[in-house]
């Protein structure tokens, strides 16, 4: 299965569907299954920060209680959008979803649907862009396979 590893709190913001794009500064023409590795990083500061520190503790968390090194979700990377300066995300991002990424002219947003948190997190080890993660039987029955 295709991973990516993504820092926190934004892999928990997605795990938990407050958070339905990642906007990267890289495109990717990969489209389909998608699992949410939480980096080891945690910006703390940024859980302190609004509107972060309230959807966070909405669910039961801190900055203190975050996992880490983990796939935590699985879902789709349904669709991948570059960011124009006409459009900077308006029209197709609401709410707090602009405040949980960077939608600066040149980047990419990349929809995500269906996130689902996964039963029982998986360590591993995360890596720079996708990689590929080996699925096995009891790993599929922890929820990370389709």
């Amino acid at each position: 299965m295709h991973c990516l590893t993504i820092r926190q709190p934004w892999a928990t913001l997605i795990a938990l569907g407050e958070k339905k794009f990642e906007t990267r500064s890289w495109n990717t023409s990969y489209r389909g299954e998608l699992a949410i590795h939480a980096g080891k990083k945690i910006d703390k500061a940024i859980c302190r920060q609004e509107p972060f520190k309230s959807v966070l503790s909405k669910h039961g968390y801190t900055e203190d209680n975050l996992p880490v090194g983990v796939i935590i979700a699985a879902g789709l990377l349904e669709e991948c959008y570059e960011i124009t300066r006409s459009e900077n995300g308006e029209g197709w991002v609401s709410g707090k979803e602009y405040d949980f990424g960077d939608y600066t002219e040149g980047r990419f947003a990349w929809k995500l649907e269906g996130m689902t948190p996964l039963n029982h997190p998986i360590p591993a080890k995360g890596r720079l862009s996708l990689w590929e993660y080996p699925v096995n039987e009891a790993e599929s029955k922890s929820g990370l396979s389709f």
